[in-house]
């Protein structure tokens, strides 16, 4: 009986998918570089990283300034915004930013997402590659906006730069920017889901909310541990302006872990929630 219903409804012209999945972006497309939208997208990484690194940053310093007794003559018992309001900082600002810039650049503004998305075909090569550089150098100047305007208390309070806390050795350091994450570029794929927007046609307005969500909740959890980093750009810039020692120590772990936390969030994405290796399984033997 339900066979005879899906014929009659495909004889209807009606399809029983009322998605479909884009097509997989190419590996290498020199034509993106003739058009005006890439560099436009290209323009939209740089400025919302920069705006990402400004805030946040200048949150982090404000907070250890309203929090040292011997800067804070006017309320010493004044405990500033706290774990919490940087946590909120970070994680509304990516909501706005992301809000702000998805239809132009689909709102990466992380090499770890950008990564992600590249692992599962949703960008080429090419424009991975430069949305990276974009937000580096989008990264290093809002640092560089905030030590303009703060030298003497980015100097002193750490520049913003993430560094591994005391207590804490690298793997717990490593696992906690893999997890953190994961959280984040797994955020991404289910508020982009097509499948998902297809059914619930509110999902494509609210994807920013979600992500910023999962940014705010990984900062609670992971500041005492690395300061959080999850966003290469964002470690990466502050410790090219701090450009101290201690900044420099443990990079690497704020590249590779989420480059790590980027690859496992899109392979479960892509492989196991949407089972994209059975299909095409399928498709070859529907084709053989």
């Amino acid at each position: 009986m339900a066979k005879d219903v899906e014929s009659a409804e495909q004889g209807r012209g009606f399809s029983a998918k009322d998605y479909h999945d884009p097509p997989p972006a190419p590996l290498i497309d020199a034509e993106e570089l003739t058009k005006w939208s890439f560099y436009r997208a290209l323009i939209a990484e740089f400025i919302a990283t920069l705006l990402f690194l400004y805030v946040t940053v200048l949150t982090v310093i404000g907070y250890r300034v309203q929090t040292d007794p011997e800067k804070n003559t006017v309320d010493p018992n004044c405990g500033g915004v706290g774990i919490l309001g940087i946590a909120w900082a970070f994680g509304g600002m990516i909501f706005v930013l992301v809000y702000c810039t998805a239809g132009i650049s689909g709102g990466h503004i992380n090499p770890a997402v950008t990564f992600g998305l590249f692992l599962a075909r949703k960008v080429s090569f090419i424009r991975a590659i430069m949305y990276m550089v974009a937000q580096c150098l989008g990264g290093i100047c809002g640092c560089g906006l905030v030590k303009a305007f703060q030298k003497t208390y980015y100097n002193e309070y750490g520049g913003g730069a993430n560094m591994l806390q005391h207590g804490y050795n690298k793997g717990t350091g490593l696992g906690a920017e893999i997890i953190g994450t994961f959280v984040l570029v797994y955020t991404v794929f289910s508020a982009t889901d097509p499948k998902r927007n297809a059914r619930d046609s509110h999902v494509p307005v609210l994807a920013p909310l979600p992500i910023g969500f999962a940014v705010f909740m990984v900062h609670l959890a992971t500041i005492p541990i690395t300061g959080t980093g999850i966003n290469p750009a964002r470690s990466f810039g502050a410790a090219v302006i701090y450009n101290k020692d201690e900044a420099w120590d443990d990079q690497w772990i704020f590249w590779v872990g989420p480059f790590i936390g980027a690859f496992i969030a899109a392979f479960y994405h892509q492989y196991i929630l949407r089972a994209a290796a059975i299909k095409a399984l399928g498709s070859f033997r529907s084709n053989a």
